[in-house]
């Protein structure tokens, strides 16, 4: 890609960027969130076909005018937001719009065999006759990646593949990445995660403000120097914990069970109870299916039957058996997908800001739209919005400030527990730190905090206490001093418990 320029409007979203990809490589697309990645990728797939500049495969002039172009000439893209039909099954996903067909017939037995041989050439566990609905969010990332291997591609673009992994699928990610290397496959890659564009990258390129910032080998580029290039100051690195406890005991769980479909299957939580402190940040790790979301949204009151036996908050016991009565008694819950069940896109930031609290902004059944804009206004403030209007639909706002956005939804009803489930999947460095400093702020105002990410440097520098979780269960708790990325590994595969 050479020089490659594009505007909406009056406004450039990128100027003069050259960009290349060598056969059997990954090449490290690098940039904080609204930095072009995202445009710069759109181009190369036929998805934008108006731009400044030339595409270039194989020694060939290419310019794609669709997605399916694109991958009839070799080029795959893998977006964060999966393109995959919830109703139709695996088998049928992996081949959609590429029908094995005689005289206009489905040939189904060589269809499924083909899919079959293609999930177990991957690794992937999983009957190909399931429904994509019934699959977890990692096995379905792990089936957008096979379908993208199905074309042949000679050059396959990876956004955030890792995002929704846990440990194990990660591992069999990178696994994979390395066989499509040795095929000489060249891999665009595309992530926020450290420790993977240093596991990852044989060289790395980095936008910022829809400017080419420059390419290195990834050997000659330390993690520090990286994040100069990307944000264009100094960070500094770690997140340390800052907040004080208290000693009083903040919430109280007791016997938290969820069973699959709604009682109707195994349980994916069974009987964990669990107690938090003012301040304090209680870690929950585990791998897929360990039951660690499931336990927040059982606490959240978030299914139809009920599922906690005792919860004690603030020294008083109170009946939560529905998301309203979590926030009516203190108790917010930040969900690991904030485009699905975090906000609503199609609303303005205003609108989703106050989405959890309007009981408090209506008067006699009208909502009254200066409250909500200060309201807003204020916590945008708070979580470091810069924007020039609070009306813009949250659709089109960065992933770091979609994610900003929805933190501030619930702080808005200055809650006593905040849950949160990955607040930080899929956002850029700068937003990170931005939100590491907000927690260590909130729990020194008394909030006491629980905390699942699938980073483990996160979840070992934040947590002041880590508990894990196996198919359901605690397998360990650890203080901050004693646990390590090891134990914490050891434990969420299901070795024996301890206890701090």
């Amino acid at each position: 890609m050479k020089q490659i320029g594009k505007k909406f409007g009056n406004v450039r979203v990128l100027e003069g960027v050259d960009f290349d990809i060598y056969p059997g490589e990954v090449h490290v697309l690098a940039g904080e969130n609204g930095a072009g990645k995202s445009t710069l990728i759109k181009i190369l797939s036929g998805v934008h076909t108006s731009f400044q500049g030339e595409i270039w495969l194989n020694g060939e002039k290419v310019a794609p005018s669709s997605p399916l172009e694109a991958n009839q000439i070799g080029i795959s893209v893998i977006h964060q937001e999966l393109s995959l039909i919830p109703a139709m099954s695996v088998a049928d996903n992996l081949f959609l719009g590429r029908p094995d067909t005689k005289a206009g017939f489905m040939r189904d037995k060589r269809h499924r065999a083909k899919a079959q041989a293609l999930v177990k050439d991957m690794g992937i566990e999983i009957d190909i006759d399931t429904a994509i609905e019934n699959c977890s969010i990692s096995i379905q990332q792990l089936i957008e990646i096979t379908k993208a291997v199905s074309i042949h591609a000679k050059v396959i673009v990876m956004d955030e593949p890792s995002s929704a992994l846990n440990a194990r699928d990660v591992e069999t990610l990178y696994t994979l990445i390395d066989k499509l290397k040795a095929s000489g496959c060249g891999i665009v890659y595309i992530s926020h995660r450290m420790e993977e564009i240093e596991r990852l990258a044989d060289r790395i390129t980095v936008l910022r403000d829809g400017k080419y910032v420059g390419t290195s080998l990834a050997k000659d580029l330390p993690i520090p120097k990286l994040i100069n290039w990307m944000v264009g100051r100094d960070i500094s690195e770690p997140i340390a914990r800052s907040g004080k406890l208290s000693g009083e005991e903040k919430l109280s769980v007791e016997r938290v069970t969820v069973y699959e479909n709604q009682g109707r299957g195994k349980k994916l939580v069974d009987g964990v109870s669990l107690s938090v402190k003012s301040g304090e940040i209680l870690g929950i790790a585990g791998l897929q299916g360990s039951g660690a979301s499931e336990l927040l949204m059982g606490i959240f009151g978030g299914y139809e039957k009920k599922t906690v036996d005792q919860l004690i908050l603030n020294g008083k016991r109170i009946q939560v058996e529905s998301p309203g009565d979590a926030i009516q008694n203190g108790i917010a819950f930040l969900t690991n997908d904030r485009k699905a069940t975090g906000l609503v896109l199609s609303m303005s930031i205003t609108d989703n800001t106050c989405l959890a609290d309007l009981n408090n902004l209506t008067k006699w059944g009208w909502i009254s739209a200066s409250r909500e804009k200060k309201v807003a206004e204020e916590h945008g403030k708070m979580m470091g919005l810069r924007l020039p209007s609070y009306e813009t639909e949250v659709g089109n706002l960065s992933g770091g400030n979609q994610q900003k956005v929805a933190i501030a939804k619930w702080l808005q009803i200055k809650p006593h527990v905040l849950l949160l489930d990955e607040p930080t999947r899929g956002i850029d460095i700068g937003a990170k730190h931005e939100i590491y400093a907000l927690i260590n702020e909130l729990t020194q105002t008394g909030m006491a905090i629980l905390l699942i990410t699938s980073e483990m440097p996160e979840l070992l520098a934040l947590s002041d206490r880590i508990m894990v979780m196996h198919r359901g269960k605690i397998t360990a708790e650890f203080t901050q001093d004693e646990a390590t990325a090891e134990k914490v590994l050891e434990a969420a595969m299901g070795k024996e418990k301890t206890k701090s």
